[in-house]
């Protein structure tokens, strides 16, 4: 996931269906989230991006680093301060739903199904081709390319459902801080454990009026529940990131080899690893868990009334912007720091 400086923000998913994923490199849907946040203004033309590059190049490859091997399909949720889109492939096929009110969520499935704004101009006929769809019946995209039985979708258990359900309990009344809780929460599976962990996470706020700065809060580091969402506005001139950089590797002659790397590189950031080692803490000491968990959402909540501050009173301190993120990754890692070594 992510942002760029127009405003415009994308999240990712992976995806599996009738489709078969191809194991033969081509772009990622990282690299397509990378490549539609530098070049489109907004959403819509961030769609176009990935849909034009989608039909050049296709989508596939190993997503995994080292000797396993992962590929799927992707989904993606799109978004500016005018508009949002849904965007869902399956190979080079893809339809798009524009989102025109309520709320809306992707998880790890198909989820669009006749409300179909924009699509593939040969996915109808592939479906018919392929014996997915009768061409007679109204065409449902999640039901012709993946084996989901939409008419049961929004009720059946599983992280998409669960993710519509949280969003909707809230509907009309979610603010940012409501956003963080629905990916703090690990009963719904929102918040995942276990293999799969939940990387990272990112909230945006992203206002009408032109003359507010976007907001984007992002954790850099697993488990949003044991994480501090830190505050970034695009401005000239900011300072590099270099806490939450993930350090680079020669890759002159292991591009040429296949897996590139036969042991996976350990890409972890600063900020990244002093989170690791606290956690060891946490699942450890109850008593200095709780006051390093106390501290983080201090200086959370300090972060929270800044940005607040910023929105009510319509100024920003540009000066102060430059160095905001890596100030607060710098506090965070000083709370980690004191509790690695007391």
């Amino acid at each position: 996931m992510g942002a760029n400086e127009h405003g415009v923000c994308i999240g990712n998913e992976a995806i599996w269906g009738r489709e078969e994923v191809c194991d033969e490199e081509a772009l990622l849907g990282m690299d397509l989230v990378r490549l539609g946040l530098e070049r489109a203004d907004t959403a819509e033309k961030a769609l176009n991006v990935i849909v034009d590059l989608l039909e050049k190049y296709g989508q596939g490859g190993n997503c995994a680093e080292g000797r396993m091997v992962f590929s799927y399909h992707n989904s993606f949720l799109i978004a500016d301060r005018n508009e949002a889109w849904i965007l869902e492939t399956a190979g080079k096929y893809w339809a798009a739903e524009k989102v025109q009110e309520g709320v809306r969520n992707i998880s790890n499935q198909l989820s669009i199904t006749t409300k179909i704004d924009q699509e593939h101009p040969d996915v109808r006929n592939y479906a018919k081709q392929k014996g997915w769809w009768d061409g007679k019946k109204e065409f449902d995209f999640a039901a012709a390319y993946s084996y989901l039985d939409t008419a049961k979708m929004m009720i059946s258990p599983g992280r998409y459902c669960e993710g519509y359900k949280l969003l909707n309990k809230h509907k009309g009344n979610i603010t940012f801080k409501t956003m963080m809780e629905i990916l703090r929460d690990k009963p719904s599976g929102i918040n995942m454990e276990g293999e799969f962990l939940t990387t990272a996470s990112m909230v945006s706020i992203l206002p009408q009026d032109s003359n507010l700065p976007c907001i984007h809060f992002f954790t850099g580091t697993p488990d949003p529940e044991r994480s501090v969402f830190k505050p970034f506005i695009f401005v000239p001139n900011i300072s590099q990131l270099l806490d939450t950089s993930s350090p680079t590797f020669e890759l002159e002659d292991s591009v040429k080899k296949k897996p590139h790397f036969n042991v996976k590189p350990d890409r972890r950031h600063p900020l990244y690893q002093k989170h690791q080692q606290a956690l060891k803490i946490l699942n450890n000491k109850e008593e200095k868990a709780k006051a390093m968990l106390d501290n983080m959402r201090k200086l959370e909540k300090e972060l929270f009334k800044e940005m607040e501050s910023v929105l009510q009173n319509k100024h920003l301190d540009v000066d102060k912007i430059v160095n905001l993120f890596p100030q607060c990754t710098k506090d965070e890692i000083r709370i980690y720091k004191s509790n690695i070594s007391s």
